[in-house]
């Protein structure tokens, strides 16, 4: 990243130049990971829209910063991990699969993690791109319970791997060796077009409220968590409504409501394509 492309997502997380300097710190590592979750959304629309997911560099900062977008793990984390690596942070991309129930495990590749080193050496995990999830970053060493807003965090060693548990409940399962981020590609596509995968079963738009709590559009029905766990939703009828609660609570402009289509339908025109 240039130093105009560092700048742009800075002001996209409501940072403005010409404040103190930005330091690879555990302080500004604790505040871009808390912006990013206010004001980056996590969401699955261009699965839904018809648009192509690329994992490089420069089409996920297109997407993140040009466009004022949000994404899912790979996407998110992606520029994360860009952003703060051009911000004098040591950054590993980590591969993870998810705990789907049962002792089940998704797919290889099924999440992306960061690994992040601050100047006084400390570790940390980071992730801007799990949904609901910490809001601050988990010490990466620490295998006691870490207290954070998303919950009680712990990182569990199950033999050469690490699971985190969030509440009590393993939430997926890092592997510790580096990887690229077009190794990826692979479990983007999955992710992006299997009738298995549950963002092409659903919709979701998601951030974290500046109070704590976090706001989610499923489909229609868009609910408001407050930091106590209350929860309020309620169901939009008109497209003008849906297109309303995009742009004026998550910042995303469309010109046309995403819609799921069928799995199963997607499946047998792919097979009798």
């Amino acid at each position: 990243m240039h130093t105009e492309q560092v700048d742009a997502y800075l002001r996209r997380l409501g940072i403005e130049a010409g404040g103190p300097p930005v330091a690879p710190t555990v302080e500004v590592l604790r505040e871009l990971h808390l912006r990013h979750l206010r004001t980056v959304p996590f969401e699955n629309l261009s699965i839904h829209l018809g648009e192509e997911i690329v994992l490089e560099e420069k089409r996920l900062l297109d997407k993140v910063v040009g466009a004022r977008r949000g994404g899912f793990c790979y996407e998110l984390n992606g520029a994360f991990g860009a952003l703060l690596g051009a911000l004098g942070f040591d950054v590993s991309l980590l591969a993870a699969r998810v705990h789907t129930g049962e002792g089940r495990l998704g797919i290889p590749y099924d999440h992306l993690a960061l690994r992040v080193r601050t100047a006084d050496g400390g570790e940390w995990l980071a992730d801007v791109g799990f949904g609901a999830h910490s809001h601050y970053p988990v010490a990466f060493g620490e295998r006691g319970e870490q207290e954070d807003p998303g919950g009680t965090f712990r990182i569990v060693e199950v033999g050469p791997d690490l699971d985190v548990v969030v509440n009590g409940r393993p939430q997926y399962r890092l592997e510790l060796r580096p990887r690229e981020l077009g190794d990826f590609v692979a479990g983007a596509w999955w992710h992006s077009t299997s009738p298995a995968s549950h963002f092409v079963q659903s919709l979701v738009c998601s951030r974290v409220t500046e109070e704590g709590g976090r706001i989610t559009l499923s489909g229609r029905t868009f609910k408001v968590t407050g930091a106590d766990g209350a929860r309020e939703e309620r169901e939009l009828g008109t497209d003008e409504e849906v297109l309303g609660v995009y742009w004026e609570r998550f910042g995303i402009e469309l010109d046309r409501v995403p819609t799921v289509r069928s799995p199963l339908r997607s499946a047998q025109s792919h097979r009798n394509g």
